[in-house]
């Protein structure tokens, strides 16, 4: 796959762009709907829901609090089974091992498990530059790889595209990369799966080195966890000799029984399943059983950075589930793309700015694409309050711009009105103005809102873009402090309303 997301424009202007696309609209709206409400009837059937989301919580707060002795004792422990550790600062440092790996073994492709961390250091590129081909084995990613195309969803990364299209891009596609689509191929979606099982089946025979993920690290006893629902994953992880696994420092749990709530919170979040299918644990290298040689890559890239933020740390917490991406409404009107990066939605919203930094406009733009209305908050399954960071990630943007040259239009606007309530003579001869324009709207606006009070139209200027999409009514014609003056506080307004209001 050559495309990246390398050059994304801020997110109102790719919002602008999704908004424009009648079938990505609708596409999502039904793939969004129906995985909301599967995971809200296997959610409401466990009893203490709430329980479980605050044990879930716990485990990777304690896991977070304490990270380097875990990361250490994970080390540890993956040594004593077998295993070979790497540490990488970042995503160059992460591709060149997995590249050293597969150059060592002489080898021109490997099969990969669905991995978001490999997405986010962009491995598939960095292979293909070294004359290596990464083969993705999950049916989406296939799909977005035989599509050239990007990943817009945490759990389903062709989640844009529908069954037509994905027919189309199977038989104008896959005959490049190994064995062509059936003739005879509809959309039906267990044709589709079946077309891609038999491409996929050739990679997995023939494969000596896979790539994989980690949903979990058990430090206590160096133990991976990938979980799954289609068991390509289980393919790769056992067939090949060699696997190397690229694993966030953030996925380490201290204990092997703290998977529990965990295990139990996942499959329900992002399925909708109360059990995937496939949980597949490997402890190192086991002899005559499964790769003969395993390597696993711990990645910060970032993570240390968000890390140190006390108010977004608590992103960190993420299982990757993507509830939040499935009932958050500005995603479902956009879809992924417009975020510019492999972590879509609200979580990725607040992920990229916390471990990439601030500076750049289009992640500065990202705590904007939200409408903090919560629902977020409501289904993450570790508690993360992504509304909280959200604002804080905005006030973070705010401050960097205050000893701008030039300031932004906002912050004049701020200032100005400051300046104006911080005297009472001022507000004032704001109040008297703001009547007038009321006064001249009265007489010339046509528009009206509910009980037939004049609105202000459009704005001129930057108050064009508040009000191209929201009816602004039109100021009062009288002032609440002239209202007092005249009725004397009320009390001249009528004395039957005055012993109502007294009475009340």
């Amino acid at each position: 796959m050559s495309a990246t997301f390398v050059g994304m424009p801020p997110f109102p202007t790719a919002a602008r762009q999704a908004l424009a696309d009648t079938q990505l609209r609708h596409n999502l709206a039904h793939a969004t709907g129906t995985i909301r409400a599967k995971r809200a009837k296997v959610v409401g059937e466990v009893e203490h829901w709430e329980d479980l989301r605050l044990a879930g919580a716990a485990v990777k707060a304690r896991a977070l609090a304490d990270l380097e002795t875990n990361l250490v004792r994970l080390e540890e422990s993956l040594t004593a089974q077998g295993a070979t550790v790497h540490w990488a600062r970042d995503a160059a440092e992460a591709c060149e091992v997995v590249a050293r790996v597969a150059r060592s073994h002489d080898v021109d492709e490997v099969v990969k498990v669905k991995s978001m961390a490999t997405q986010e250091i962009e491995l598939n590129e960095a292979l293909q530059a070294q004359g290596i081909a990464a083969w993705e084995t999950d049916l989406a990613e296939l799909i977005v790889q035989l599509g050239d195309d990007l990943p817009s969803h945490i759990l389903v990364p062709a989640i844009h595209r529908n069954r037509a299209e994905i027919r189309e891009i199977f038989r104008s596609k896959m005959a490049g990369s190994g064995r062509p689509a059936p003739d005879d191929l509809t959309d039906e979606p267990a044709v589709l799966a079946g077309a891609a099982r038999q491409h996929l089946r050739e990679k997995f025979l023939r494969a000596k080195v896979a790539v994989s993920g980690a949903n979990f690290a058990v430090a206590e006893t160096g133990t991976l966890v990938v979980v799954e629902s289609e068991g390509n994953g289980r393919m790769c992880l056992t067939l090949p000799e060699v696997l190397v696994s690229v694993v966030g420092i953030e996925k380490v749990v201290p204990t092997f029984a703290e998977l529990d709530p965990l295990l139990r919170l996942l499959p329900r979040s992002s399925t909708g399943e109360r059990m995937n299918p496939y949980t597949s644990m490997w402890t190192g290298v086991t002899p005559g059983d499964g790769p003969q040689e395993v390597h696993v890559v711990l990645v910060d890239n970032g993570r240390t950075r968000a890390l140190a933020d006390e108010v977004g740390r608590q992103a960190l917490r993420c299982i990757r589930c993507s509830a939040c991406l499935n009932v958050c409404p500005v995603y479902e009107r956009t879809g992924g793309h417009a975020y510019g990066s492999v972590y879509p939605g609200p979580i990725g919203a607040i992920l990229n700015p916390l471990m990439r930094g601030q500076g750049d406009p289009q992640v500065d733009s990202l705590p904007y694409a939200s409408s903090l209305c919560g629902a977020c908050f409501e289904v993450c399954p570790v508690r993360i309050d992504i509304p909280e960071v959200l604002v804080h990630l905005r006030s973070k943007v705010v401050d960097a711009h205050r000893d701008d040259r030039v300031p932004k239009a906002e912050a004049v606007a701020m200032k100005s009105t400051a300046w104006a309530f911080t005297d009472a003579k001022r507000l004032a001869a704001g109040e008297r103005l703001s009547g007038l324009a009321g006064r001249v709207l009265t007489r010339v606006g046509k528009a009206r809102l509910p009980g037939g009070r004049a609105t202000a139209g459009r704005l001129p200027g930057p108050g064009a873009a508040w009000t191209g999409a929201r009816d602004m009514p039109a100021p009062p014609r009288e002032s609440f402090r002239a209202w007092w003056r005249r009725t004397d506080g009320g009390r001249s307004e009528g004395s039957g309303q005055s012993e109502q209001k007294g009475g009340e």
